[in-house]
């Protein structure tokens, strides 16, 4: 069996979590609705699920799991450790981090420590700016996933090939 030389975008199915309320855009990549244990984002594909997750949080969703939502959050941490790429992607920067407008006892601070708390345990937090920029990053990290693995899949079909 022959495989293209590449991998098109339009080829790679992300799966997002069907209890996402604002699911991204992340076409032309397509997109399937099924359940995630862990994470808002992953790939579809057999064998390529457990590649990558992504979870996405706006500010305020991120405000929320720093403050009331936090014991559920740090489960969710942990299990996100099962996964080679792991990614929190907000819909935010630094400074708005650092601007404190929202309402509630939670701190710039906080928040702050949170973050640096998750990356220590090998979560990658990238801070977006917002939710068009949080699309491409997703974007561009699903399909990178999904073309390295594409990549070793048809250096191992290659080698099968040769030995045919």
């Amino acid at each position: 069996m022959k495989l293209p030389a590449t991998l098109k975008p339009e080829d790679v199915v992300v799966l997002v979590d069907n209890r996402e309320q604002q699911p991204w855009d992340l076409s032309p990549l397509r997109m399937e609705s099924g359940t995630l244990q862990s994470g808002d984002y992953s790939l579809a594909a057999d064998g390529w699920r457990d590649l990558i997750r992504i979870e996405r949080k706006s500010l305020p969703d991120l405000i929320g799991v720093v403050g009331a939502g936090r014991d559920r959050f740090e489960r969710e941490v942990e299990r996100l450790q099962a996964f080679p790429t792991r990614v929190l992607i907000v819909e935010a920067n630094w400074s708005d981090i650092d601007a404190g407008d929202w309402r509630g006892k939670t701190t710039p601070k906080t928040v702050r420590n949170s973050l640096g708390s998750w990356m220590v345990r090998g979560v990658n937090v990238v801070m977006a700016g917002n939710r068009e920029r949080a699309q491409e990053i997703a974007r561009e990290l699903l399909y990178r996933v999904a073309n390295h693995e594409y990549r070793k899949l048809r250096s191992v079909a290659a080698t099968i090939g040769e030995r045919a």
